[in-house]
């Protein structure tokens, strides 16, 4: 790996890129080309540790997703949870609306008891609508409320052109996502909630005497695949978010719109073996590692060492880690004083000119002002 220093002047401008999205196939002429997947409208196959974008079809083409909606539902019933206002063995009561809900069923029903965990079993598992009505109930009171929650939440995760009116993803005009949009939600659902993989990968869940099959067809014969969520309306077709583990590396693939379900399995399936196969999860920086000095003759001590702040994953195309390489960028902080662990710069991992990953650049010590006779002493050496 090269390493190449270059000290700025001026003020280091603001980066407009995010690791999360980014796609190797615009860093690198991937060989072989993915798989052809021509029966679905759209795809993306993400890297869960560095949201890298391996594989693509129309990534952000907006389509009706079915129950793939109830990834939502999920993450806001789990943030309830990790805040106190919901807890796993609380009974909620079942409303007539929430009965009457139509579609998939996890078969609720008034004056049955059932519990917020039995409902997130329902939801994720039955994909059932009525749990979804419940939980969003139980969240925000109605399910108006629910879905101003589900858009508030798509806007922070920057889920762009996403939109949502309902909270069980049955047919309705102003509900759609994108294929990246789903994959950005899984992500983000795992990474802050991962135990909802203790549910997903359930096979089967049996409530009010009734056992029902997991909704997720991949999760048969496919022992790396643990989650994630199906769905299915004429008008969405056949939808798959689907997330696997092999060798400590997780993968995320979406599917929207194959025509029917054993499709929807080998599209994901050949999705994730590409992705497996020709990539790989690179750490490019550990945190700590020192990466250069930071030489000003304004500042006592004029030189002092600068380190990484964070971890830096990549994901690469096989064979191609011997050509990232790393970018140092310096702040110019004049005859301010510095505190150890203040930013002072910037690190940028590239792969043949495209950004895969960055992190701040930190000082190792505190550093002050040298004052006018210190620098001038600095420079003195410096001309010597």
């Amino acid at each position: 790996m090269n390493l190449s220093l270059r000290r700025l002047r001026a003020p280091l401008l603001a980066l407009c890129f995010s690791p999360m999205g980014v796609s190797l196939a615009q860093a690198a002429d991937l060989q072989p080309p993915p798989p052809p997947i021509p029966d679905c409208k759209s795809y993306v196959l993400m890297d869960f540790r560095t949201g890298a974008i391996i594989a693509e079809k129309d990534p952000d083409l907006q389509l009706p997703p079915a129950s793939l909606t109830k990834l939502m539902t999920a993450y806001l019933t789990y943030r309830a949870l990790a805040e106190g206002r919901l807890h796993w063995n609380q009974q909620i009561p079942v409303s007539n609306v929430a009965w009457h809900t139509g579609g998939s069923s996890m078969f609720i029903q008034p004056n049955l008891p059932v519990t917020v965990s039995q409902l997130m079993h329902g939801l994720i598992i039955d994909s059932g609508n009525d749990a979804a009505v419940a939980l969003a109930q139980a969240v925000a009171g109605n399910r108006a409320a629910f879905v101003e929650e589900m858009n508030a939440e798509a806007q922070k995760m920057g889920l762009e052109g996403a939109h949502y009116s309902n909270v069980d993803g049955l047919p309705d005009p102003g509900l759609h996502l994108s294929a990246m949009n789903i994959a950005t939600i899984s992500r983000n659902l795992i990474q802050k909630y991962p135990q909802v993989i203790d549910i997903s990968k359930i096979k089967y869940y049996r409530y009010n005497h009734i056992t029902q099959r997991s909704w997720n067809p991949a999760l048969f014969g496919h022992p790396s695949i643990d989650g994630l969520k199906t769905g299915h309306t004429n008008a969405a077709g056949h939808c798959m978010d689907t997330t696997a583990i092999r060798h400590g590396r997780r993968l995320i693939a979406v599917v929207m719109g194959a025509p029917n379900w054993p499709a929807g399995v080998n599209d994901v399936v050949a999705l994730l073996d590409y992705g497996y196969t020709f990539t790989g999860d690179v750490e490019a920086v550990k945190a700590g590692t020192v990466l250069g000095k930071y030489s000003d003759p304004q500042l006592d001590p004029e030189d002092f060492a600068v380190k990484a702040a964070e971890d830096v994953w990549v994901t690469v195309p096989e064979g191609e880690q011997k050509d990232l390489q790393r970018t140092v960028s310096y702040d110019k902080l004049g005859d301010k004083a510095v505190a150890a662990g203040a930013v002072v710069g910037h690190l940028q991992i590239t792969l043949h000119g495209k950004v895969l990953g960055e992190t701040p650049l930190v000082a190792a010590e505190a550093a002050k002002p040298a004052g006018t006779i210190g620098t001038l002493w600095h420079q003195a050496e410096n001309a010597l």
